[in-house]
């Protein structure tokens, strides 16, 4: 055996394993993709064939491996079972194993003379950075997810992205915990090697993007003002829902359902009236199909008279948190970030810094709300502009999802690339179809874009230093 394969057995045995989860996280994907449009419980009852309800063994519920042994049919019924079933899990499992290796083994110039793909944190190890790795991998699935949903339906359910910032609160604020109950707060090393960081306890070097201290744009170690309006802002926003569960704001678009139904009834009752005027030979061949029940669709969304009213309510909504975010900031900078002079030796000095925990948990507040809020901001602006709905509350939360695990930079430029995205997918479809849907979900270009962040950012870093006339990459965190 290859003295070089005995090496690399331990990180290829945890690509395997990451892999595998990926494949799950594929089969997961399918069960959500069909039954939270529906409405249906994602947990029970178990997998079974849709046509002749037999519950699946677990061989056959295999990821990928379990359509192959089925031959693509139902052991019993032979019903054809979708191959869209093993292609979503092949391209989970590819991207959790593509992005570990990427991350933890493939060399920086091993891709096509681009330097590091992986982001600067990833050098410290998967030993001390899994945390990050899992947050990465949860969003990533749930994208998966959202896309397939919202370009099939015009809808993301917000569970959906719930769950990756979420995860992001928990992993990466207990990381940072764990990090300074065990090392201490990073220093930062001499001139000429910033992002990289001496550990006080340790003989370590931490290795972070420029400027940063952690695994997400932070705003550095001492930014109380950013940590403040992180805080604040979130606070506001829990109190603004609870205003809006107690009745004391009125939601967005509450009326949709009751214009929508009554547009529909005049539709149906016009329709009514031209088959009153058909003939006895047609009236009985349009008795015979089917009906299929009407469903709001992201038409029917732009057809909405009132969209320049509704946003006024959400510009009610957005000023608690805006209010607290502020004055948040305001106050943080009050306690802990005023410049101090010192009596006896008469030198200013500025405080300590922050708890490197409270700079994460600043870092994910921070990301949540700035992604979040570009995408809402754009939303408002051009629903007042328009008179029309701009973008859906679903994207809003879909980036602010991504900011709280990414760090705000990136969701940011994601957003502004997601357009390029949508020209680039207008072009394709005009020149294969010869059409083009006038209304079209932007999700799926957003987690396009984001997925371009993650995996291309030396690319993306190139194209914009080009286009502001910079000579190489931005370096941006």
């Amino acid at each position: 055996m290859p003295d070089w394969f005995v090496y690399m057995m331990p990180s290829l045995t945890i690509l395997l394993f990451v892999t595998a989860v990926g494949a799950c996280i594929g089969s997961l994907t399918n069960v959500l993709v069909y039954r939270m449009p529906l409405g249906l419980d994602v947990v029970t009852p178990t997998s079974r064939c849709p046509k002749c309800d037999h519950k699946l063994t677990w061989r056959e519920n295999i990821p990928i491996f379990g359509w192959l042994f089925l031959r693509g049919k139902c052991r019993f019924c032979k019903c054809k079972i979708s191959p869209e079933y093993p292609i979503v899990e092949t391209i989970v499992a590819v991207l959790f194993g593509g992005i570990y290796a990427l991350w933890y083994i493939v060399p920086d110039d091993a891709i096509f003379g681009l330097g590091r793909i992986a982001p600067e944190w990833a050098a410290n190890g998967p030993a001390l950075t899994w945390p990050a790795m899992v947050v990465l991998l949860v969003l990533v699935g749930s994208m998966v997810s959202m896309t397939i949903i919202d370009a099939r339906t015009s809808t993301i359910p917000l569970v959906l992205t719930w769950v990756p910032a979420g995860v992001a609160l928990i992993f990466h604020t207990g990381h940072a915990i764990w990090f300074q109950s065990k090392y201490g707060n990073p220093v930062m090393m001499p001139a000429g090697m910033d992002g990289v960081w001496a550990v006080p306890n340790a003989h370590m070097k931490w290795i972070t993007a420029p400027g940063q201290v952690w695994t997400l744009a932070t705003g550095g170690l001492a930014g109380w003002r950013f940590i403040g309006i992180g805080i604040g802002g979130c606070v506001g926003l829990i109190l603004s829902n609870l205003f809006l569960k107690f009745g004391w704001l009125t939601r967005s678009f509450a009326d949709f359902d009751e214009w929508y139904e009554s547009n529909h009834t005049s539709e149906s009752d016009a329709n009514t009236s031209e088959e009153s005027e058909l003939g006895t030979e047609e009236l009985e061949q349009a008795e015979t199909e089917p009906a299929e029940q009407p469903e709001s669709s992201i038409e029917d969304w732009l057809m909405y008279p009132h969209a320049r009213r509704e946003m006024i309510r959400e510009l009610a909504f957005l000023c608690m948190p805006v209010v607290f975010g502020l004055g948040g900031g305001w106050l943080m900078v009050q306690m802990f970030g005023q410049w101090t002079t010192d009596l006896n030796s008469g030198h200013t000095f500025a405080p300590d810094n922050a708890p490197l925990w409270l700079v994460v948990l600043g870092g994910v507040l921070m990301g949540y709300l700035i992604a979040g809020g570009v995408v809402w901001a754009v939303r408002i602006g051009g629903s007042l502009a328009f008179g029309k709905e701009a973008m859906g509350l679903g994207d809003v939360h879909m980036m602010a999802a991504v900011g709280a695990c990414l760090g705000w930079i990136d969701p940011t430029i994601a957003f502004f690339l997601a357009a390029f995205v949508g020209v680039a997918y207008a072009i394709v479809a005009q020149v294969f179809s010869g059409k083009l849907s006038r209304a079209m979900p932007y999700g799926p270009f957003l987690a396009v874009a984001t997925m371009m962040m993650i995996l291309g950012k030396p690319v993306v870093e190139m194209g914009l230093g080009r286009i502001f006339g910079m000579v190489g990459p931005l370096n941006l965190p």
